[in-house]
């Protein structure tokens, strides 16, 4: 379950390109947080202080943002919403953070990890994950940083629906449909060379009786 981290963040006056530009010239990142409140304040984080909570929160730890704010220290529960990154630096480009309110839940996408080995892997199964994230809801501080499902009584043909997912005590995922997040499939089988022909033969003919509808 998450902890709340804190990060020390600043305030910053000055916006647009050329200012952010020369806050990552002087290793720091651009920032904003904001909430439901309609709170939008700039903020500005030092790139080694934030890589490192990052690694440790993640999008799914709350972190508690501390910062001067009229001579007073503000400090601020939020998700780190969005991280922008450059296309083909190792540079942070901007970074959002979601204010919240702890005693209110909210809805965040988890990754999915499974654990274990498939029974029906040992029959040539192939695991599909069909969902990589699911949107699980609770309170911030009780948000999982992954949902575990243990695949080890899979099958070939069998899958895990939504339904059969086991998530921890106060979380949930509101779903109409019972859709399957992961499955095994029966193993992958390369088409023979007759078998690709007969295949286009069928799309030629196809393709005939079709021009010839249309005449």
């Amino acid at each position: 379950m998450s902890q709340l981290v804190n990060l020390q963040v600043q305030t910053r006056e000055k916006r647009g390109k050329e200012a952010a530009k020369k806050l990552r010239a002087n290793d720091y990142i651009p920032a904003v947080f904001y909430s439901p409140e309609g709170e939008n304040i700039s903020l500005q984080v030092r790139v080694g202080t934030f890589h490192k909570v990052w690694l440790k929160a993640g999008t799914t730890s709350v972190v508690e943002l501390e910062f001067l704010q009229n001579n007073e220290t503000v400090k601020k529960p939020a998700l780190i919403w969005s991280v922008d990154k450059h296309p083909y630096k190792t540079v942070y480009m901007h970074i959002d953070f979601y204010g919240v309110d702890l005693t209110k839940e909210v809805t965040v996408s988890v990754p999915v990890e499974v654990t274990g080995k498939p029974k029906g892997a040992e029959d040539g199964g192939v695991l599909e994950i069909y969902r990589q994230t699911l949107d699980v809801t609770c309170l911030p501080i009780n948000m999982p940083n992954q949902v575990v499902i243990d695949v080890t009584k899979l099958t070939i043909g069998d899958n895990i629906n939504m339904e059969d997912v086991k998530l921890p005590s106060g979380t949930r995922v509101d779903f109409e449909e019972n859709f399957a997040v992961v499955g095994l499939v029966p193993p992958y089988q390369e088409k023979t060379e007759d078998e690709e022909t007969e295949e286009g033969a069928e799309q030629e003919e196809g393709a005939t009786e079709e021009s010839s509808a249309d005449e």
